[in-house]
């Protein structure tokens, strides 16, 4: 007698058989995966080009928040999508809107002056896209600032003959930081308003900050409140413990970085 079993024709295979088959075949061989596998990573890669900016800015504004409260500074040193660090001198900042928002123009100049948020909004902007570069390091390519410029502020308070450098404070009670007078009047210094074509946020150092774009980041003092022409420049909260009064990039603090303009 024949020992073997007489021969049954074979079902046809269904689809999601043979989906599951050439999903196993493909595990064992490594290459190539099964199409199911596929479409599913094809899918998840879709879903994540799609989340991948809500889930940035939801990051930054998580580390934003937490930088506004750690005392420590620690959070600073945290990356984040953007590419920025969230940096305070100070355990605290205070808030300021259009409502209480003031930036006060003094020293040896003929006009003082006070300028609300409204009022320097209500100046010609001048927008300019330049990398940003700290001097810890990162750098983040190709961000748009915009604001007015710094000259036109200093020409309508009118600078004195005697006036050779700018000082610069802060609504944080301790930052600081000073320009020579020939630097402050370049056409790449602003008042900052905007930073990635949005109003400054609070952590960024808005309503208002400088933005010194051949320097190194220190220089575009956060939270800024005071504009005062002096004689002489003094040296700032950094210079103070350290770093470079004049703080081109590439050419200052023993740094070669690639120039920002």
């Amino acid at each position: 007698m024949n020992s073997e079993r007489p021969e049954v024709p074979e079902e046809p295979e269904r689809p999601e058989e043979r989906e599951e088959r050439e999903d196993r075949e493909g595990q064992d061989r490594g290459t190539p995966i099964g199409r199911r596998v596929l479409l599913g990573t094809l899918g998840l890669g879709a879903l994540g080009v799609v989340a991948a900016p809500t889930l940035q800015r939801g990051m930054e504004a998580f580390l934003a928040g937490a930088a506004e409260k750690d005392p420590t500074g620690l959070t600073g040193l945290l990356p984040n999508g953007g590419g920025f660090r969230y940096y305070s001198v100070t355990s605290s900042v205070p808030r300021k809107d259009a409502e209480n928002y003031q930036l006060k123009i003094d020293g040896l100049v003929d006009r003082p002056a006070a300028y609300t948020l409204a009022d320097l909004r209500a100046m010609p902007q001048t927008r300019m896209v330049k990398d940003v570069q700290c001097v810890t390091g990162w750098r983040v390519p190709g961000t748009p600032f915009e604001g007015v410029r710094l000259s036109r502020l200093l020409d309508a308070a009118g600078v004195r003959s005697s006036a050779g450098a700018v000082r610069f404070t802060c609504f944080d009670g301790a930052y600081t930081e000073s320009l020579t007078l020939d630097q402050a009047r370049r056409a790449d210094v602003l008042v900052a308003l905007r930073m990635q074509d949005k109003n400054l946020s609070h952590s960024h150092g808005g309503p208002v900050r400088l933005y010194v774009a051949p320097m190194y980041f220190y220089k575009s003092a956060k939270w800024l409140s005071g504009i005062t022409v002096t004689e002489n420049v003094r040296a700032g909260y950094w210079e103070n413990r350290g770093y470079d009064i004049d703080a081109w990039v590439g050419k200052s603090n023993g740094r070669d970085d690639e120039p920002t303009s």
